[in-house]
């Protein structure tokens, strides 16, 4: 049964090169990047063989419990577990769990994570193949290590098996995954910083990891070659032991998943509750906010699209304190507010073929645009409000909170008057719903890029007074300039968002069963 599962995983790997042409350039293109990680760190591994014993134990050790943490925290985050031989799909078959349970733990290795995981681990020998008690060691905590790394990932991903199968799960876990992403910058800063002023401490953490789970297996070959066998017996112990107890969890919740396979269906919804149709105004612009605020409160793509906001000013944090000067924070309550107001611009792209509920009942189109701008508005404009005093009480320059609270209002009322007229002409290629927030779907690319950029520069236009304001105060050094960037910021704005209102309302009155056509072409 082991080697007819073994047989399976392989047959699936093979299979993925039978697809389109352009899955196979994906699929060739991950494995020479893996490939190339993975000749990094096997001649990185086999440089170490001539590096001071220490420095050798300390990288080995922690890179072995990075890769270990790694397997069992990535399928959580990313929700990109290999469940090709998912347990749920054996839950008909009567297999011993005796031949299972090794069958789908070497199947794990058939892969491009496990077989680059095992070929690094390799390395390993390399670096203290300077006698053969120690490389007999690291090749014995190799393979330890890379069982604990599988079984470490079947235990969780099994645990968690309902999760995963739930949609929902996964859109709010890939979001999640953007974070790091959006802040890999200030990461690798901190990181490379920290490890060049902890080298003394390195050494310390890692004879500390040796003795947990994490990496005592890691640990085998560099305590052989120092002589102390009776440590390495010990260590040896806590890797089986640890193994062990990984064994037998996942023995244990596979048990139970074989008989309770994880559901991911809906639940029942509960009557008689208004929830935000209570709250705004019983008149259509407050059916249409209320019902566009849920979307934004409980759809996946629009969190996607706006994960990156309070990201901000962290981001210009970062880069204030590489050279000093924290005056840059004052930006971002401005560029907030237009990349807020800025995301109803593909509000009915959005909406899919739901855009059928606007014309079966007649919507107006200027209740329409209200109606989103208002959703929009509800969190937009208290976010904006504390960036813009948040910005002034972080840099003590209280100068510029006029200007920066005018700029951004005036940004903020702008944005959404224009997103009202361009997304009641232009429909672009979104994801549809369900699909993953970050999917590019084929459409009209070129087209969306083109009203993209043209929104920006007419945007840019229409700020003009604002950021005459903002100059001149520079320039000048006048702080009355910074009162009438106040006072000019919500004029303006308020008044390009009336304009925008009304001609996105007659626009669509015209033309929404030609953007509804459109919208269904983009599916």
């Amino acid at each position: 049964m082991v080697a007819h599962l073994l047989s399976l995983k392989w047959r699936l790997l093979l299979n993925g090169f039978r697809r389109s042409p352009w899955q196979i350039v994906g699929i060739v293109a991950g494995a020479l990047y893996a490939a190339g990680l993975v000749l990094s760190a096997v001649v990185g591994l086999v440089a170490l063989r001539w590096a001071d014993p220490q420095t050798a134990q300390t990288v080995v050790v922690l890179g072995g419990a990075l890769a270990v943490t790694g397997w069992a925290v990535i399928p959580l985050v990313t929700s990109a577990a290999d469940l090709t031989l998912d347990p749920s799909r054996f839950a008909t078959s009567a297999i011993p769990m005796r031949d299972l349970l090794p069958g789908l733990a070497l199947a794990g290795l058939l892969g491009l994570p496990g077989i680059a995981t095992l070929i690094a681990a390799l390395g390993t020998v390399a670096t203290w193949s300077r006698g053969f008690v120690p490389a007999a060691g690291a090749l014995v905590g190799a393979v330890l290590g890379v069982l604990s790394c599988v079984v470490a990932s079947k235990v969780v991903t099994t645990a968690v098996s309902s999760l995963l199968s739930s949609r929902r799960f996964k859109d709010i876990s890939s979001i999640l995954f953007v974070i790091p992403l959006v802040l890999a910058g200030p990461i690798v800063t901190a990181v490379v910083g920290g490890v060049g002023d902890s080298r003394d401490y390195l050494p310390a953490l890692a004879a500390v990891v040796s003795w947990t789970p994490l990496g005592a297996a890691w640990s085998l070959g560099g305590e052989l070659d120092a002589g102390n066998a009776a440590a390495a017996g010990a260590k040896l112990l806590i890797a089986l032991a640890s193994l062990a107890v990984l064994g037998s969890a996942w023995y244990l919740l596979l048990g139970r998943a074989m008989v309770t396979p994880a559901y991911a269906g809906g639940g029942s919804g509960k009557a008689g509750k208004a929830g935000l149709f209570g709250i705004f105004p019983a008149t259509p612009a407050g059916a249409v906010a209320a019902r566009s605020l849920t979307y934004w409160m409980r759809d996946p793509r629009y969190a996607g699209s706006l994960v990156v906001v309070p990201l901000l000013p962290v981001l210009f944090y970062f880069i204030g304190s590489q050279n000093g000067n924290q005056d840059l924070l004052i930006v971002v309550a401005p560029m907030t507010a237009f990349l807020l107001a800025w995301s109803i611009s593909a509000d009915v792209s959005y909406d899919n073929t739901a855009f059928a509920l606007h014309l079966a009942t007649g919507v107006r189109g200027r209740d329409d645009r209200l109606g989103r701008a208002l959703a929009c508005l509800s969190f937009a404009l208290p976010l904006v409000l504390l960036f813009a005093v948040g910005s002034a009480a972080a840099t003590g320059r209280w100068e510029w909170l006029p200007n920066i609270l005018g700029s951004s209002l005036g940004t903020l009322f702008t944005g959404l008057g224009l997103a009202s007229v361009v997304s009641a002409r232009w429909t672009s290629a979104v994801p549809a719903p369900g699909e993953s927030p970050f999917k590019k779907p084929p459409g009209n690319t070129a087209q969306t890029l083109l009203v993209q950029f043209a929104g920006m520069g007419v945007m840019a236009v229409l700020l003009l007074p604002e950021i005459a304001m903002v100059v001149t105060q520079a320039v000048t050094g006048q702080a009355a300039f910074s009162w009438i960037g106040l006072a000019a910021g919500p004029v303006f704005g308020v008044g390009f968002f009336v304009a925008g209102i009304r001609l996105g309302g007659r626009w669509l009155d015209r033309r929404g069963p030609e953007m509804f056509a459109q919208l269904a072409d983009n599916r």
